[in-house]
């Protein structure tokens, strides 16, 4: 069977006389469904009024477990985004009543953010309709297709990994 990536390639493979067409099929492909899951992922968002920038730093603490709570510094490495971008992130979801800041009991220089019963329950209404997104998209591939796609992708994270 053959996709729109299979004209991309042999266009470009027209084009450039060294194209690696596996290379090329690839990185595409894995462009696309990003792409698409993404806009997917927004779409669903979007009906709880969240931008997926949002949903992600609500979902970074919860992953914590309860206290579903963590450190800006702590919130901006698990982003990977800088300190200052974090804190403007905050800022919009402290104003909307999803997470809370305080200082810690114990060491007052402290400042730890903290997911709100409103901030928990939107989550886990968003988090069901992105897991339907997701699952709709992956289980069109026979469950050893899809055990096979998850360790290939994962010898690739390994990879890009390294450079990072």
């Amino acid at each position: 069977m053959k996709d729109f990536v299979d004209t991309h390639v042999e266009l470009w493979a027209g084009e450039l006389a060294g194209l690696d067409r596996d290379v090329e099929g690839i990185t595409v492909r894995l462009q696309v469904v990003t792409r698409y899951l993404e806009r997917r992922r927004e779409a669903v968002l979007a009906e709880y009024g969240l931008q997926l920038w949002e949903f992600k730093t609500l979902h970074m603490l919860r992953r914590g477990g309860t206290p579903y709570r963590a450190t800006p510094g702590e919130l901006a490495r698990q982003l990977r985004m800088s300190p200052a971008a974090l804190t403007n992130r905050l800022d919009a979801l402290e104003r909307r009543g999803y997470v809370e800041r305080t200082h810690d009991r114990d060491d007052r220089r402290k400042v730890m953010a903290t997911l709100t019963p409103a901030g928990r329950e939107l989550w886990e209404r968003g988090i069901d309709d992105m897991l339907r997104v997701e699952n709709e998209l992956i289980h069109q591939l026979a469950p050893t297709r899809r055990t096979q796609l998850n360790e290939l992708l994962r010898l690739l994270v390994i990879a890009s990994a390294e450079d990072s």
